[in-house]
């Protein structure tokens, strides 16, 4: 277990070895503001990391990039990550690659998120990509609670397969949930034999590639914000070639949810820039400021 000199132990991990199921790995990572820094500290078990704190925009906004060194979840693995941001505080997390859950023979590969947002607090979520390959057995699980004050930016990006590789989604099944306790919930499950669902005119038509990106706050959201954060995405989506296969809502007073279809990721990733430059400046007012690991 290692943690890096400028951080200290934010509440103890449990250990981790290697079973016949597969590997558990647990991860912590919380923000503070101190003296008008926003500080993450960071506590390890088992294959997840997180990287040197970044302060592109200053200060006020602490980057920082999570890894997984062995660079998928096989059956029997499961990955907990749980973030925090402190009152005041302003965290973002990426990730440098795709997250990837390969064949299973049999039981499922996990990943369960928590993110918890503090009055007054934000948080980024953008990792890159879940790549869902032919034969896994996934569970891709997210939660959000967001104290009153407090508001969360992310996304959830899934891939069914490899397309430009010649490797489909042919076998398997992949559950999503995605809850907001008490305010949204979603859930689905992708299944590989479910033709209807993948192909159908009515579900993904053919599509592989399936994002979300939502805004959460701890409080209805103003009446004008909403309006100006909904028509920002929308001029967005008038002026993307994905603008067809894509929408924007508001399926609850606190929540701002876009959803696109894309034959693949790379043009779906980059629509959801776009709405996240636009949303930062609609509701923060602040500018857009990318990930400098987005830039490599």
């Amino acid at each position: 277990m290692t943690v890096p000199p400028e951080t200290a132990p934010v509440a103890p991990a449990a250990p981790v070895a290697p079973t016949a199921r597969g590997w558990r790995a647990d991860l912590q990572l919380a923000y503070s503001l101190e003296a008008g820094r926003s500080v993450a500290r960071h506590r390890h078990s088992g294959p997840l990391r997180v990287l040197q704190s970044l302060y592109p925009e200053g200060d006020a906004v602490c980057h920082n990039v999570l890894v997984h060194p062995p660079g998928g979840i096989v059956g029997g693995d499961v990955l907990a990550l749980r973030v925090r941001a402190g009152e005041g505080a302003h965290g973002l997390v990426t990730t440098p690659g795709a997250s990837r859950f390969y064949r299973s023979d049999g039981d499922p590969g996990i990943q369960q998120t928590e993110l918890r947002v503090a009055a007054g607090a934000r948080l980024e979520w953008l990792p890159l990509e879940a790549i869902y390959y032919s034969g896994c057995l996934a569970e891709n699980r997210l939660r959000i609670e967001v104290a009153p004050g407090g508001a969360l930016l992310g996304w959830d990006i899934a891939a069914l397969g490899l397309p430009r590789a010649d490797a489909p989604f042919l076998r398997g099944s992949a559950l999503q949930h995605l809850e907001v306790p008490g305010v949204w919930v979603e859930r689905g499950r992708l299944d590989a034999a479910d033709t209807r669902l993948l192909d159908g005119p009515l579900g993904l038509a053919g599509r592989r590639c399936l994002a979300s990106m939502f805004y959460v706050a701890g409080e209805p959201i103003g009446r004008a914000a909403g309006e100006a954060a909904l028509e920002a995405a929308r001029a967005v989506l008038a002026a993307h070639p994905l603008g067809a296969s894509a929408g924007v809502t508001s399926p609850a007073p606190q929540v701002l949810v876009l959803r696109v279809l894309a034959p693949v990721v790379e043009p779906a990733l980059g629509l959801l820039r776009q709405v996240r430059t636009a949303w930062r400046e609609a509701l923060w007012q602040l500018p857009d400021v990318p990930p400098r690991i987005w830039a490599t």
